[in-house]
């Protein structure tokens, strides 16, 4: 079977919206599967849509990537969005042609090629996602390196370039799992233009000229398919082979921070994509960490315990899923500054992407390193609601209580890979957190239930504070945790509803 490209495509008789030819106007650092799966299939939607007309030539952040292959494919590769949508069980598949060719900056020609990119008439933005590590300043790059490792240093001597060549800034969309991903960015490009001694009219027009925007993306992107017999099957239904194909889920949102001017200069939003041009992101990140993985990191190790395995089958049971959607709904969303239909939304959006029947996400899996989750994504919410309502909220309360149940199940022992516990129905998991974590709890493993629940409320380490100082907080605590214990978390959780 012959590999995906455009005469093959046409061969195959697809017959979805393909654009072979536009001009370059995005700058992508990062080839992987979620820049994939989100930011270019949303370029390609906004040249279908709106005819905006324009590429995203790709440049791999590090030497091993995508690049032959995706220039093998011309750029093209197939899309599957999946999950469910109002209640509704959806599959769509898109062949992107937003993609125009991936460089190897690691090689002096595709470097070379960049730097063209860089001072061309066509280029508007520049997208990147280098990962958590990627924006970060190295002081052992120079200036005269083909090319630096670090991205903010190629980004400088992209930006050093366009500058030279006397054309106007460019707007730069940071997708980077970072607070404030853009600032950062443009913090590490500042310390370059300090280092490098690069010039006050240079620094002048990156700050005034180019703008970076922080930005928070959510998609979940299982990426390719594993599966070689449904890989094999996929390709015969296409009549290509494709060695790029990707996978998300349908939900999508992009918010920008950004002037509100940008909202019309951005193709997506006449495009109807889900694109929000905010003054701050930063309520958008609260609203994902406390409803999205707040919700995760609330009801897991409880339906984990009750003998469940993977979240689609938590929004199966009645149990669960109500005590998911009471905690989100009456705890968490009244208490976030946004407006609150919209969060109430969000939050609804959520059951439909837990019940995703694509994606088996295993409780196990995202039980992982529960200590420092509980204290970003619920523990500030419990405290907030407890501020505005003078009482504790039940579910994010019961949540704790689930979490040392977790934490201290039958536990066989401590080992490399992690603490050894077991599960009521007589199953061993392996509990994976930090060491000092693990180690704090085969010391207190054996308390009595009060004597446990006051040596982890009054933890600092863990928790930053004194949790036993939180009204009514240790002695419901220790009810709930007796509860568990007794009667089975299920019991527990049905207590609260």
């Amino acid at each position: 079977m012959e590999t995906l490209n455009y005469e093959v495509l046409r061969q195959s008789g697809y017959a979805g919206y393909i654009l072979p030819h536009a001009p370059e106007k995005v700058l992508q650092f990062g080839e992987g599967n979620f820049l994939r799966a989100f930011v270019d299939y949303w370029f390609d939607v906004a040249n279908e849509k709106t005819g905006w007309n324009g590429k995203c030539c790709l440049v791999q952040p590090i030497a091993p990537g995508l690049a032959a292959q995706i220039n093998a494919q011309q750029g093209l590769y197939t899309l599957y969005l999946r999950g469910r949508q109002d209640g509704g069980k959806v599959d769509q598949k898109r062949v992107i042609s937003s993609v125009s060719r991936c460089l190897n900056p690691y090689e002096k020609a595709d470097y070379d090629a960049m730097m063209a990119v860089a001072v061309s008439d066509d280029l508007e933005y520049i997208v990147s996602n280098t990962t958590e590590a990627g924006i970060v300043y190295d002081p052992a790059c120079q200036p005269g390196d083909c090319p630096p490792a670090p991205f903010p240093a190629k980004l400088t001597q992209v930006l050093l370039a366009r500058w030279r060549a006397g054309k106007p800034g460019v707007i730069i969309l940071s997708c980077e799992l970072i607070d404030n991903n853009g600032k950062e960015l443009q913090k590490c490009v500042s310390r370059y233009i300090d280092q490098w001694a690069l010039g006050e009219e240079f620094r002048a027009w990156v700050n005034e000229q180019c703008l970076f925007c922080s930005t928070l993306v959510d998609r979940i992107v299982p990426g390719r398919i594993r599966d070689a017999a449904e890989a094999a099957r996929l390709d015969a239904e296409n009549g290509y082979h494709d060695q790029l194909i990707d996978v998300g889920e349908i939900f999508g949102v992009w918010n920008i921070e950004g002037p509100a001017w940008l909202a019309d200069r951005l193709p997506f939003k006449a495009a109807g994509l889900n694109c929000p041009v905010v003054p701050d992101v930063t309520p958008y990140k609260k609203r994902k960490v406390r409803i999205l993985n707040g919700a995760h990191t609330g009801f897991v190790l409880g339906a984990y315990l009750a003998g469940l395995d993977i979240v689609r089958d938590c929004m199966c049971d009645d149990t669960f899923r109500g005590f998911m959607n009471k905690m989100l709904r009456e705890e968490v969303v009244p208490i976030l500054p946004l407006d609150k239909q919209d969060c109430l939304q969000f939050a609804a959006a959520v059951e439909d992407r837990f019940n995703n029947p694509f994606v088996d996400h295993e409780l196990l899996s995202i039980s992982l390193n529960s200590t420092a989750k509980w204290r970003a994504r619920n523990m500030p919410s419990l405290l907030e609601y407890v501020g505005a309502n003078g009482a504790l909220p039940p579910c994010l309360a019961m949540s704790f209580a689930a979490y040392l149940a977790f934490y201290t199940s039958d536990l066989q022992g401590l080992t490399e890979a992690g603490f050894i516990a077991r599960r009521p129905a007589g199953n061993t998991y392996t509990i994976s957190d930090d060491r000092w974590v693990l180690e704090f709890y085969a010391a207190h493993h054996a308390d009595e239930i009060p004597a446990l629940v006051r040596a982890v409320m009054t933890d600092t380490r863990m928790w930053g504070r004194d949790l036993t100082r939180v009204p009514g907080f240790e002695e419901a605590t220790v009810k709930n945790l007796a509860l568990i214990r007794q009667k089975g978390s299920r019991a527990a959780f049905a207590s609260v509803l």
